[in-house]
């Protein structure tokens, strides 16, 4: 996801639970006009002296440049929430949804605002598979990140990717052979990628195309993907896959082992690789990530059940 722009948030020091008032509801509609507009110097005119200091005009223009080119116009905004002086609402914008966090005085000047990614409080919670795993691939394969921790698996740092797992081909420690600037000398580049259960296959992205390895495509994070749900309503993420190469289609129903697609280089990736997750809902966006246990496969060479593979084992099917 593209970043926001400035987000800036100065709370006073104290612990406030309340109702919208008529301060806040003021200093929303007042930003939501302001924004619509493209009315920097009214905006700034609310501000109080410190955050006109963090946030001039200019700075102001740059942050509204930013939202719009993402978002578009704001369409609505929904009172949630006050917490410490500072007001929650859902901001309903052309092209997506986001939460506008405004700290407002009794003044009626704000001292902080925030954007954040809006995330429902009712979201289903998961906390690992019930459904039996296979590897979504056959061979061996090595698991470059993966685990219960932030040394094995960097992805446990983000709540929408936690546990997720990034796999590659090696052959004599290397992921390649040959120019590594050409995503075809890479051992997983153009692999096959198979269903790692029954399910249903509820969103496909694709036409975007490779990288050159070394560059990345943060505007399109996940690339090309495959995104399954299962009977227990558990959804697989499959990411970076290989330009046309993918078979399914939403609505279709899928059996464990049949073709998804190949392994690419689309998307924000560095290499060819597969990147898989466990999310509680569709929306990588405001999901939160779960541990992916995988049934009956071999590690490093020995038979596993219910297991959670590591950075640097050797795994593949049983």
């Amino acid at each position: 996801m593209k970043s926001i722009g400035y987000i800036l948030l100065f709370l006073l020091p104290m612990m406030l639970m309340g109702q919208e008032t008529a301060e806040s509801k003021k200093a929303a509609k007042d930003f939501m006009t302001y924004y619509n507009e493209g009315k920097s110097h009214a905006l700034y005119a609310k501000f109080d002296t410190v955050m006109k200091s963090h946030l001039p005009v200019p700075k102001i223009d740059e942050f509204y440049s930013a939202l719009t080119s993402q978002f578009g116009k704001i369409t609505g905004m929904e009172y949630l929430k006050n917490v410490d002086r500072s007001y929650h609402y859902k901001t309903t914008f052309d092209k997506g949804v986001l939460k506008f966090v405004v700290a407002v005085g009794e003044d009626g000047l704000i001292y902080g605002l925030i954007f954040q990614q809006y995330v429902p409080d009712n979201l289903p919670n998961l906390t690992r598979n019930s459904t039996s795993m296979k590897l979504p691939f056959n061979e061996e394969w090595t698991v470059f990140w993966g685990g219960e921790t932030i040394e094995q698996n960097y992805h446990v740092a983000y709540n929408n990717q936690k546990y997720a797992y990034d796999f590659v081909m090696m052959k004599e420690g290397k992921t390649y052979e040959g120019d590594p600037k050409n995503a075809e000398n890479y051992y997983a580049f153009g692999k096959e990628v198979i269903a790692p259960c029954d399910a249903t296959v509820v969103e496909v992205i694709s036409g975007v195309k490779d990288n050159v390895p070394g560059e990345m495509n943060p505007a399109e994070l996940t690339g090309n993907t495959v995104i399954l749900k299962t009977e227990n309503n558990e959804y697989i993420l499959l990411a970076h896959l290989k330009f046309n190469s993918i078979v399914v289609e939403e609505g279709q129903q899928v059996k464990t082992g049949e073709p998804l697609g190949q392994c690419g280089n689309s998307g924000n990736t560095t290499e060819p690789h597969l990147h898989v997750s466990l999310q509680n809902v569709q929306d990588m966006s405001i999901a939160t990530g779960a541990k992916l246990y995988f049934d009956n496969i071999i590690v490093n060479g020995e038979v596993k059940t219910a297991y959670i593979p590591v950075k640097n084992d050797l795994i593949k099917n049983r």
